[in-house]
């Protein structure tokens, strides 16, 4: 009897009395959807990583068969959130030098937005990810191995344990490898058995990339160009008893460098060229371990057993705490899939997003935007988790927001603003990037809501001292891009705006309804956390509060913006986001008429332009909103959308987007935080267990651990 077949009995049962009768097998749960492959997969290639790093593997378990992969599907790198390269700046080019003047508060500003000059070309490119290492099998005189020569493939992802397990037959040896990543260092860890080793047919090659081409901004190729123009030092050598060997090693690509330990067991190293190095076996076996870090690491001696036992204990204690939800016993057929989207989902953003620095879009398994964090997207990639009760992660990604502060107030005191004024499009220097980028507002409320999202889990006066000074500045920098219409008698947004639905004119773009919503939501928040550390409320937040603009609706719909109220009228501006949705989904509904929100909402789901240009969290988004509004059968249905593209999820868990984009995960994060909210509930949903799902029989959900979104 299969797992589903088990809990079948479970679809008769209300979904309240099954999640009471029958605790979650946790592991039974994960282990029914480890990736497993057959034969190469080069949209699906599977990752081991920790947070900070990661390793994406073709289906020897190493990064060997690159260009097929590169050519058809998924390049394999292997990335690191602190590895950074800047090329030189011998102009010396400010973001001012990309200035474009703009109408703001009845004055004439400079914003950054003229990418296509030189200097807001450079400030685009720079700085961008420096790829590391990366390691694949090749022949004895050195040689790729081709495709043909593999046979009797097997693979299997153990999200469990965290290995990655590889089989296959090359030339007529049977080949065995492990591939691990340790949970707190940046190590690689690899162990393979062959005869194909001991009679050097079979070497491990581990070559240095120059970097990426950033002439192409998203999913750029590795650039293998110009060796000269950047150095790989042997800093240290050391050999064990003849039983191995160790390498350190500095690689410096002009100001930018970080150190490799390069460690073999039952083997030694050989150097095969300026940035190439070959482990060669002393039998059938060989371990291998490169560490990576922003000094050469020291040699890593760590017994295998020990490493794989430690690896193995933390993805099994990631699987038992935090939340979990389960689906089996429902008789959707689209139910197993939704589990299956759940569960890797939680794997990718852990192996993604635990580094000291937000991810980008792709993550560290391909490369967008030059890899640099796109702020609108903080609350779908991470808010996540705080609903599935993981706050560490959040915490660590919102500190760094904490600690760009001083960035953030500058940004802010150059536009006239008061507090904080957060960037859109930054590297780990928080500097801003030419574009439209700086006119974009609704990643303005993302750290307070956040920051709330940790205080509703653990209430207490070390989050508010913690994050005060962020819900502040924030805060303050939110009420002063309001303005006053006294014609009118309320306070506008915008101009100059960049909504959330990317296809209106930035310079006359004003009172947009997700991000009024989103203003109202975020001041309300700063004030209760005043009251919490008993401050004063701030006069002029609740002023806005109550006379901000009404959000924008015609002909009894919500339209995206009152300056070009056309939503319904014109089939062009129902090709981006469906914005003004999150006003009732994503947020709980400031200024909103929920009877109106499900006019809309009907009308979205009956005539929004599903094939232009919608992104993969646009579809957990909608599916949120039906949620709240009581519409189940809706909910399901977008969220398993199938009609349109960038909704369809691959073997590893990835959601590529149509285009230039084989990863993003905005839609693995957007898809747990609805699966969240609709398993879980929100404040006043209604009674009963899952309030997102049909209760109709067909969908049995059981879930432990969730937390409830305002």
């Amino acid at each position: 009897m299969t797992p589903w077949q088990r809990l079948v009995v479970l679809a008769a049962i209300p979904a309240a009395l099954a999640t009471a009768a029958v605790p979650i097998d946790r592991q039974a749960l994960v282990q029914r959807h480890h990736p497993k492959l057959t034969a190469p997969e080069p949209r699906s290639p599977l990752s081991v990583g920790n947070g900070q790093f990661c390793f994406t593997a073709d289906i020897t378990g190493l990064q060997t068969l690159t260009e097929l992969y590169r050519q058809e599907g998924l390049a394999l790198e292997t990335q690191a959130r602190w590895a950074w390269h800047s090329n030189p700046n011998p102009a010396g080019y400010k973001l001012e030098d990309a200035h474009k003047p703009f109408t703001a508060y009845g004055k004439t500003l400079g914003y950054p937005t003229d990418q296509g000059s030189p200097a807001g070309k450079w400030l685009r490119e720079n700085p961008h990810a420096w790829p590391l290492g990366q390691l694949g099998f090749v022949d004895r005189n050195g040689a790729a191995l081709a495709v043909a020569d593999l046979t009797e493939i097997a693979q299997e992802l153990d999200l469990w344990t965290g290995e990655l397990r590889s089989r296959f037959v090359w030339r007529g040896e049977a080949v065995e490898v492990a591939t691990l990543c340790d949970p707190r260092k940046d190590i690689l860890a690899v162990r393979i058995v062959s005869a194909a080793l001991a009679n050097g047919d079979l070497q491990v090659r581990l070559a240095f990339p120059r970097g990426h081409d950033v002439k192409t901004k998203n999913y750029p190729a590795l650039d293998w160009s110009e060796p000269g123009t950047h150095t790989t030092e042997i800093v240290r050598t050391e050999t064990w008893d003849g039983a191995g060997a160790s390498l350190g090693l500095r690689r410096r690509r002009g100001a930018a460098s970080y150190g490799v330990s390069f460690d073999v067991e039952n083997g030694g190293i050989v150097r095969a060229g300026p940035h190439v190095f070959l482990a060669r076996a002393t039998g059938g076996q060989m371990t291998l371990r490169t560490t990576y870090a922003a000094e050469p690491p020291p040699t890593q001696t760590g017994d295998w057993k020990h490493l794989r036992d430690g690896i193995a204990a933390h993805w099994k204690d990631f699987w038992r705490s935090g939340a979990a939800v389960d689906f089996s016993g429902s008789t959707d057929p689209r139910a197993a899939e939704l589990e299956r989207r759940t569960v890797l989902s939680q794997y990718l953003t852990a192996i993604q997003f635990g580094g000291a620095f937000p991810p980008s879009e792709t993550g560290l398994t391909a490369s967008s935007w030059y890899q640099k964090h796109h702020t609108e997207m903080i609350w779908w990639h991470a808010a996540h988790f705080a609903l599935w009760g993981r706050d560490s992660y959040l915490e660590n990604l919102l500190a760094a927001y904490v600690r760009a502060l001083p960035q953030a107030r500058a940004i802010a005191a150059g536009r006239g603003l008061a507090g904080a004024r957060w960037p859109k499009m930054v590297g780990p220097d928080w500097r801003e990037s030419p574009g439209g980028n700086p006119l974009i507002a609704w990643n303005q409320p993302h750290p307070i809501h956040l920051a709330e999202l940790l205080y509703r889990n653990a209430p207490s006066l070390d989050v508010l001292v913690r994050y005060q000074a962020l819900v502040q500045a924030t805060a303050e920098g939110m009420a002063a891009m309001l303005h006053w219409d006294e014609a009118g008698r309320r306070f506008n947004l915008g101009p100059p705006l960049w909504i959330a639905q990317e296809i209106h004119d930035p310079a006359t773009s004003v009172n947009p309804a997700y991000e009024l919503s989103y203003w109202i939501r975020g001041l309300k928040i700063a004030q209760d956390w005043r009251e919490r550390l008993a401050l004063p409320r701030v006069a002029a937040w609740d002023e806005r509060i109550a006379k901000i603009a009404k959000l924008p609706e015609k002909d009894g719909k919500y339209v995206a913006i009152e300056s070009v109220p056309d939503t319904w009228d014109n089939v062009a501006s129902r090709h981006d986001h469906p914005s003004f949705l999150m006003a009732l989904g994503q947020l709980p509904g400031d200024g909103v008429d929920r009877a109106t929100m499900a006019r809309t909402l009907d009308a979205v789901l009956a005539t929004w332009d599903w094939e232009t240009k919608i992104w993969g969290w646009d579809y957990p988004m909608v599916a949120m909103t039906a949620a709240r509004l009581g519409k189940t059968k809706e909910a399901v249905d977008t969220l398993l959308f199938t009609k349109g593209p960038n909704n369809a999820y691959l073997k590893n868990g990835h959601c590529p987007q149509r285009g230039d984009l084989p990863v993003y995960l905005p839609a693995n994060g957007a898809l747990l935080a609805a699966v969240a909210l609709m398993a879980g509930g929100w404040e006043g949903a209604p009674a009963g267990e899952a309030p997102g799902f049909p209760r109709d029989g067909t969908w049995v959900v059981r879930s432990e651990g969730l937390k409830r979104l305002p």
